[in-house]
């Protein structure tokens, strides 16, 4: 059985492995000049094979999303789409190993091998995550770690679940992309910042550095009038959740007090709008600002509500423990319908 699934996949096997191999090649070539940039001039390491960090980014992404979509969608799809099952189910081969080792075997042969490319690109990538100290940032922690494990089999079990309730590989295909792609989105941002309860952190307004990071303002007028709001912070490998501008009470400042307090923003506007840390807008917005920020500190301080830095692993291993029970839990569901439900 291990060898015919073998057959019915080698295509795709071999060419998911030779990529990852060229890729392989192309960082190991490319990688000791990155070090090096990174030991004499790491200011330069974003202008260092800038193609090769975006290809490698969008790689990086989609790889996950890639082994649902070519090998999970058409696992069971294409056999019920061309009647082939039924020949497989009259040998000797029961209905349920058949589909036990089609999932386990192709599951998570491509599982470790999404996991292999990440650890590869990890490598490569080390010099400028340790210089960006981002990697807690939403768009990048999904790129690294052991998550890209947990993500490649819930998209590998999300594409076979797919192709057995479509019956269509191509109908399969689109919906395990729009399901993966859905999911993700939803763990990245509704559930992800609550693994931990976050961290609340209150400092004096001020256009310098907080305790935890530097803190940008935006100054502007609407319909409500005057408004000031402080930007997410910037935590060197953390997670800024939230930044905001409260009293003791945890109001905001309301439009009359922002009146009263920096009245050389209470004219027509003219320019004044974004202005992050002083450093945007017209000439002498930074004074202005300055000015606004110290009449406005004698009621209000800043809120930081945040992740650490030191959370970043229990992180990882949240996240692939969920994805890996979403995909196990999906591959329960598969057997169950091919058990009872397939005719």
């Amino acid at each position: 059985m291990i060898r015919l699934t073998w057959r019915q996949f080698r295509t795709e096997a071999i060419i998911g492995i030779g990529a990852v191999l060229v890729v392989a090649v192309v960082l190991a070539i490319t990688g000791p000049h990155l070090i090096s940039v990174y030991r004499t001039a790491p200011d330069q390491l974003t202008s260092t094979y800038p193609t090769l960090q975006t290809a490698l980014g969008v790689l990086l992404v989609v790889v996950p999303a890639l082994t649902g979509v070519f090998f999970g969608a058409p696992l069971i799809a294409r056999e019920l789409e061309t009647g082939t099952y039924r020949l497989a189910w009259t040998q000797s081969v029961t209905r349920l190993r058949w589909v036990v080792v089609k999932l386990a075997f192709v599951g998570l042969a491509s599982s470790l091998l999404a996991e292999v490319f990440s650890l590869v690109a990890a490598w490569w990538a080390n010099p400028i995550d340790i210089t960006n100290a981002t990697r807690f940032d939403p768009a990048n922690f999904g790129m690294l770690g052991i998550v890209p494990f947990g993500y490649a089999l819930f998209a590998f079990a999300l594409g076979a679940t797919t192709g057995l309730l479509f019956r269509r590989t191509l109908p399969a295909m689109a919906a395990t992309l729009v399901g993966y792609v859905g999911v993700r989105y939803l763990v990245t941002f509704l559930v992800r910042p609550h693994f931990e309860a976050p961290l609340h952190e209150t400092s004096a307004l001020k256009m310098a550095n907080s305790p935890t990071s530097g803190v940008g303002f935006n100054f502007s007028r609407g319909s409500g009038g005057l408004s000031l709001t402080a930007q997410n912070p910037n935590i060197p490998n953390g997670w800024g959740l939230s930044a905001e501008i409260v009293d003791k009470s945890g109001h905001a400042p309301t439009s009359a007090f922002l009146s009263r307090a920096c009245p050389q923003f209470t004219g027509p506007v003219q320019g004044v709008g974004r202005l992050a840390g002083g450093s945007h807008g017209r000439a002498g917005a930074n004074d202005s600002m300055q000015s606004c920020i110290e009449s406005v500190a004698t009621r209000f301080h800043l809120l930081l509500t945040y992740q650490p830095a030191n959370r970043y692993w229990p992180f990882q291993i949240y996240e692939t423990a969920l994805f890996v029970v979403l995909g196990l839990a999906l591959a329960g569901l598969t057997l169950w319908w091919v058990r009872r439900r397939v005719a």
